[in-house]
């Protein structure tokens, strides 16, 4: 069986390989790295794969599911968790198999969002430039303890539970907001209803997926109610922010610190080397002036432990596709 994987990069080649000829080699899958992203342009690359393997910025609307489905592809394996980028219906439609990536080392994601949060606050960035160029001067690199402040965590899964367990053992009073309450992360923190949580947290943390509900969670009155002086952290999903409304509350003084790991936007950016040419994302670009802004290019996730664990679950769901079997991974059946 071909299986056709857009947005490949060297280290998915090398994790995929490597759990392939590991468990797979009897099964007869043959994996086509594609470095594209997959697209209305692109969607010809799938031509005789009967599975497409996908990223979180591939397109998976209904034109090219339709496509994709004319071409002979029955499954579509995401190697993520989210899926918001697919419309689910037109694959039940089309009678596609979609299988997703559940939960990856969600440890991974938490400890970034923790390097974040202590890199903003201790200003280690700029730091290290400083000390490279020869400046020792401590002035405007205060930071604040973080042991005693109070975290908000929106989204209480698998990721958000991990890092309300490490926030726990710095000491801070965890809060948590999510519609759907989990006793485990009872046991670490308060839930609070939205508002609660925004106006207590000095720092506040997103780990919920992006959907209907959750798009521009964070907006200007959302941001009218949060503590001021906060410091917001999105290692989730990049529209689970309106931009503008987050550089408003950055000037006016409103959050006093950003951290992204994810962009609305990012598709244009994210995943390829930029160095050399023009960004002409003007708000990305405007974000960029802040010094107390950092962005980082989706790599939360980026750990051998995650890679290994995001190999080894794609490959089998698509050995459960192929076989036949119940996959408890699948958002639809190939029924």
């Amino acid at each position: 069986m071909k299986i056709v994987m857009f947005s490949a990069q060297p280290y998915d080649e090398r994790s995929f390989d490597e759990v392939l000829q590991r468990d797979y080699v009897s099964r007869g899958f043959e994996l086509v790295y594609q470095k594209v992203a997959l697209s209305t342009q692109t969607v010809a690359l799938a031509q005789g794969g009967e599975a497409v393997c996908a990223f979180v910025n591939d397109q998976l609307d209904a034109a090219v599911l339709e496509t994709l489905h004319g071409y002979g592809v029955r499954a579509i394996l995401l190697r993520c968790a989210g899926f918001n980028h697919i419309d689910l219906e037109a694959a039940r439609r089309l009678g596609l198999f979609v299988a997703r990536v559940p939960a990856y080392s969600p440890e991974a994601v938490a400890e970034h969002t923790i390097a974040l949060i202590l890199t903003l606050n201790r200003h280690t960035h700029r730091a290290y430039n400083r000390v490279r160029e020869g400046n020792f001067m401590l002035d405007g690199l205060l930071g604040f303890n973080l042991h005693g402040k109070t975290v908000g965590l929106i989204g209480t899964g698998q990721i958000g539970l991990a890092t309300a367990r490490i926030l726990k053992g710095f000491g801070c009073r965890v809060l948590g907001y999510d519609p759907y309450r989990t006793a485990e992360f009872a046991a670490l923190g308060d839930y609070m209803e939205l508002d609660v949580l925004l106006a207590e947290s000095d720092v506040i943390s997103l780990h919920c997926p992006l959907n209907d509900a959750t798009w521009h969670l964070i907006d200007a009155a959302r941001l009218a109610r949060v503590k001021r002086g906060a410091m917001l952290v999105n290692t989730s999903r990049g529209a689970l922010i309106d931009t503008h409304a987050v550089i408003a509350a950055l000037k006016s003084r409103c959050l006093s610190a950003l951290a992204i790991d994810v962009y609305e936007q990012e598709s244009q950016l994210f995943f390829h080397d930029r160095s050399s040419d023009i960004i002409d994302d003007d708000v990305f670009t405007r974000l960029m002036t802040f010094p107390n802004v950092i962005v980082t290019g989706h790599q939360g996730f980026f750990t051998t432990e995650a890679l290994r664990e995001i190999a080894e679950t794609t490959l089998r769901n698509l050995d459960c596709y192929a076989s036949g079997h119940a996959c408890g991974n699948a958002l639809t059946s190939d029924s």
